[in-house]
């Protein structure tokens, strides 16, 4: 399943990122922030708006705000 369907709560394990599907300066800046294959994450909250954008992901002890179409590009799997 992809990150932007991970329901809010769920621990899960990053399997893979398309890498190719992003913009280069963001594929860059989510690497930087630990988001890559192997991270243990989860959806600490949607946005209420009807895309539920943005999508706030915890990834260690940091909070990330991710668009969801960054989401769509990471494959993840529940933990």
């Amino acid at each position: 399943m992809t990150l932007d369907l991970l329901p809010v709560g769920q621990a899960a394990r990053i399997v893979a990122v398309d890498w190719p599907v992003l913009v280069a300066e963001e594929a860059l800046r989510l690497q930087a922030l630990g988001i890559d294959s192997g991270a243990k994450v989860s959806i600490a909250h949607r946005g209420i708006f009807g895309t539920f954008d943005p999508i706030a992901l915890s990834i260690g002890r940091m909070t990330v705000a991710l668009r969801r179409v960054h989401a769509r590009a990471i494959e993840v799997e529940t933990l």
